[in-house]
């Protein structure tokens, strides 16, 4: 096993990529859905970054593990909430087929007007590509969170 420093975060924690081999362990677990991408370490991660954002949304369509749940909290805004003890709107998932696969938590009319999210009632839904709408401002597959 062999780890590649990519830097350290502010709780002094070393973030890294982990090779058995030549095989990334990191890919391996996104491909899985037993973990994510933290976005803002991917300028340090210029060999794997493609295959760890395809990864991520492979295993988001197919629904695996973390993905599999109706409404998955990603770890940042888990412990987020935990410090401001936040409510969020609760959220039905899609019900008929004319529904817009990019947002399967809701029903959005496939072909709607273009939308912001202050036009609509839903917060912190999830967003797959190709998101027409562009609900997931910062691409971590979270729509309409501030």
């Amino acid at each position: 096993m062999t780890l590649r420093a990519v830097e350290t975060d502010k709780y002094k924690r070393l973030v890294a990529e982990v090779f058995v081999g030549n095989r990334s362990v990191n890919v391996n677990m996104v491909q899985e859905g037993q973990a994510m991408v933290y976005r803002q370490y991917l300028k340090s991660c210029r060999e794997s970054r493609d295959t760890l954002l395809q990864g991520e949304n492979t295993a988001k369509q197919k629904r695996l593990a973390f993905w599999s749940q109706p409404n998955p909290v990603m770890p940042w805004d888990f412990r987020h909430r935990a410090t401001q003890k936040t409510t969020s709107v609760p959220i039905q998932p899609q019900q008929q087929n004319n529904c817009d696969p990019s947002y399967p938590d809701f029903c959005l009319t496939k072909n709607s007007p273009d939308l912001n999210c202050r036009d609509i009632t839903q917060r912190r839904f999830r967003v797959l590509p190709p998101d027409p709408h562009g609900f997931d401002k910062d691409g971590d597959g979270i729509g309409c969170e501030k």
